[in-house]
């Protein structure tokens, strides 16, 4: 079976029920029931909508998951995209990638957090799994080349350093509050003096 078309632009339906509103309560129904026991009836219930008035902006519980997928994903990947698309050492590769990514776990925390709490148990779950390990992959290609360059640590392994990295950046939806004192970019600047100061080789090189 191939991948759910994503809608490319947004269906409406009565004021207040957008497809964007929506599924933003639908996520917040799959983080605190799990997506397998989030069943349609609870959706439209949570809504207080019917469930053809659901049906009106999601063909299945499975586009809704995967659209929501996409605004992490989606997001994460174009990070990687853009950086690799321009003329940048690896290290200024691997320092736009990281407070990018900062950036998208504070403003698609929701979508993140899902993510994050995926187990394998359908097609898109599965997709998703893949697309994020491919992220993971390519950081760690970065990795490899800031290493060949010598400006990571000889003694840190590449794809463990693109893990650590990434978990890193995972952690802040577990706490980040969009209405505390944390704004994105302070954080998304610690974390880079956090990676710095872990992978650099020595004073006159970092991430800066």
């Amino acid at each position: 079976m191939g991948a759910i078309e994503v809608p490319q632009a947004t269906r409406r339906g009565r004021p207040g029920h957008d497809q964007n509103s929506m599924l933003e309560v639908i996520v917040q129904l799959f983080m605190d029931r799990g997506y397998d026991a989030s069943s349609l009836d609870m959706i439209a219930k949570r809504l207080g909508l019917s469930k053809s008035a659901v049906y009106h902006h999601f063909s299945s519980k499975a586009e809704m998951l995967e659209i929501a997928l996409e605004r992490a994903l989606g997001e994460l990947e174009r990070v990687f995209d853009e950086a690799e698309a321009e003329d940048l050492d690896a290290v200024a590769q691997i320092r736009r990638i990281v407070r990018e990514a900062v950036l998208v776990a504070c403003e698609r925390q929701q979508y993140l957090v899902l993510l994050l709490r995926l187990h394998g148990n359908s097609e898109v779950e599965l997709r998703a799994m893949e697309r994020r390990r491919a992220l993971t992959a390519r950081l760690s290609r970065i990795f490899e080349t800031a290493k060949a360059e010598g400006d990571l640590r000889d003694d840190i392994d590449p794809p463990l350093a693109a893990r650590l990295t990434f978990g890193l950046v995972n952690s802040l939806v577990e706490w980040y509050r969009p209405d505390g004192p944390d704004e994105p970019e302070d954080l998304a600047e610690t974390v880079l003096s956090y990676v710095r100061s872990g992978l650099r080789v020595n004073e006159v090189r970092d991430f800066r």
